[in-house]
C-alpha cells in the first residue's frame, strides 16, 4: 500500500493534481521516478572485461574507486550536463562538514521559512514555521530528495539559499570540480547549473569519506511526522543490488534519469555514475553494469616491503650499523588480470650519520607495477645510536693498529 500511495503521489506531482491539506500533512512527494521502483533489476552479471565497451543506454558515465580517485571506465564523463537532484550530493557534503566542525547537530531544530516550503517537486510539505530537527531533515532529502528540506538545512548553515550555493561552488572548485557550476542546492532545472559525471564522482567520493551518510543512504523505508508521512528511497539499488551504500539520484524533464550509486564488497568501494539516462530502469541498470564490470575485474593488493637485510651501515656512531624496520605497507588498486609485474626497489638517503633516533628515515622501498612507480614504504631506524665521541673513537683508531 505505501508503494502504491507514492507511486499515486508520483504522478500527481507529475500531473498538476492537487491535495488537501490534511493529506499533505501525511503524505510525500517524490521525484517522478519511483513507477519502477518494485521492478526488480537484472539478475544477470556483468562479465565484460577491462577494453570491452559497456551497453549502457545513457549520454555520460563513470566509474570510479573513490580513495584512489582512478577512473575505472568512462564514456564522455566530462561533457556537461544538467544533473538534477544529483545536485544534493554537494549540499548533503556540506552539511556533514558542519555536523563534523560542530557548528550544527543532528538535534538541531531547524523552522522551515517561506522559501524553504515553496520549492516545489520532490518534497515533504513543509509548512511555514514547521520545525524539524538535522536528522529528520537528512532523511527527507537522501531518502525521498526533498527539495524543501535541502534548502532548510542550506539556509541553517549559510542564512539563505543563495550564501549555501556560493559556498557549493567553492567546494566544488577546492575538490577540482573544474566543469560545475551550481545555480540552486536542490537540482531544479536552471539556466547554467551544469555538471559532469567525472565531477559527480568526485563530489561523491568525499562525500562517502563521511560513515554518517550512509546511516541515510543505505535505508530503503521511513518516516517523519509519526509515522504519518512515508519515505521511499528513491535508488532502488539500496534494495535489489548487493552490496549497495547509496548514493543519489536525480530526474527532471531535462536532465532526463540520473544517478549516482556507490556500494562496496570484498574491501572494493566503487563509484558509478550514470546521467541523462533514457529511462529510470536504464539509470539504475547501467549503474549495476558498471559496479558489476568494477568486482569483476579490480581488486586491492597489499605489499609489504621486501627487506633482504635488517641493518644498514652509518658513519660517525657508536656502532657501526643500525637495525631497521619498513613502516606500513602499500595497498593497490590492480586488475585482476594484471601481467605487470610488481617489483620493489631500495633507496637509501646519503650519508646515514649518527646520532640517530628510532623512527628517523633512513630509506625507502619504492613499489613499481611494470615501469611505473605506485608506491613508497618507508624504512626507518629501530633503535637510537649515539653519535662517535673523541674517547672511543680514538679507542678504534688505536684497535686497528694493534690488529695491524
Amino acid at each position: 500500500m505505501k508503494r502504491i500511495i507514492a507511486l499515486v503521489l508520483s504522478l500527481s506531482l507529475c500531473f498538476g493534481f492537487t491535495a488537501s491539506a490534511e493529506e499533505i500533512s501525511k503524505t510525500v512527494s517524490a521525484e517522478c521516478d519511483i513507477s519502477d521502483i518494485d521492478v526488480p533489476l537484472s539478475t544477470e552479471e556483468t562479465n565484460a572485461s577491462i577494453g570491452q565497451t559497456l551497453d549502457i543506454k545513457a549520454e555520460s558515465m563513470i566509474l570510479m574507486e573513490p580513495h584512489t580517485k582512478e577512473i575505472l571506465y568512462e564514456a564522455n564523463s566530462d561533457e556537461k550536463l544538467p544533473p538534477a537532484s544529483i545536485t544534493k550530493i554537494m549540499s548533503l557534503l556540506l552539511v556533514m562538514e558542519a555536523i563534523d566542525r560542530g557548528d550544527i547537530t543532528l538535534e538541531t531544530s531547524v523552522s522551515a521559512s517561506e522559501h524553504a516550503c515553496s520549492m516545489g517537486g520532490s518534497q515533504i510539505w513543509l509548512e511555514p514555521g514547521e520545525c524539524m530537527t538535522v536528522n529528520e531533515l537528512l532523511k527527507a532529502t537522501v531518502i525521498a530528495s526533498a527539495n524543501d528540506a535541502c534548502v532548510a538545512l542550506g539556509e541553517l548553515i549559510s542564512g539563505s539559499e543563495e550564501g549555501f550555493v556560493a559556498l557549493m561552488n567553492e567546494r566544488a572548485k577546492e575538490l577540482g570540480m573544474a566543469n560545475t557550476t551550481f545555480m540552486n542546492c536542490t537540482g531544479l532545472d536552471a539556466q547554467g547549473h551544469l555538471t559532469t559525471a567525472h565531477d559527480i564522482a568526485i563530489m561523491s567520493s568525499e562525500l562517502i569519506k563521511h560513515k554518517l551518510i550512509k546511516d541515510y543512504s543505505t535505508v530503503w523505508m521511513d518516516s517523519l511526522r509519526d509515522g504519518k508521512s512515508e519515505l521511499v528511497n528513491t535508488n532502488k539499488l539500496v534494495r535489489f543490488y548487493k552490496g549497495t551504500t547509496g548514493l543519489k539520484t536525480g530526474t527532471t524533464s531535462i536532465a532526463k534519469y540520473c544517478l549516482s550509486a556507490t556500494a562496496e564488497r570484498n574491501g572494493l568501494e566503487l563509484v558509478a555514475v550514470v546521467m541523462a539516462g533514457q529511462t529510470s530502469q536504464d539509470r539504475f541498470e547501467g549503474a549495476k553494469k558498471l559496479l558489476d564490470f568494477g568486482f569483476a575485474n579490480y581488486n586491492f593488493t597489499t605489499i609489504s616491503a621486501d627487506l633482504k637485510e635488517n641493518k644498514v651501515a652509518i658513519s660517525k656512531g657508536e656502532e657501526k650499523t643500525v637495525p631497521i624496520e619498513a613502516k606500513g605497507n602499500v595497498k593497490l588498486l590492480l586488475a585482476k588480470n594484471s601481467k605487470d609485474k610488481i617489483s620493489q626497489a631500495l633507496e637509501w638517503k646519503e650519508n646515514i650519520t649518527a646520532p640517530i633516533k628510532k623512527g628517523d628515515i633512513v630509506g625507502y622501498v619504492n613499489v613499481y607495477s611494470g615501469k611505473n612507480q605506485v608506491g613508497r614504504i618507508e624504512i626507518t631506524a629501530a633503535d637510537d645510536v649515539k653519535k662517535l665521541d673523541f674517547w672511543l673513537s680514538c679507542c678504534r683508531i688505536l684497535k686497528s693498529l694493534f690488529i695491524l
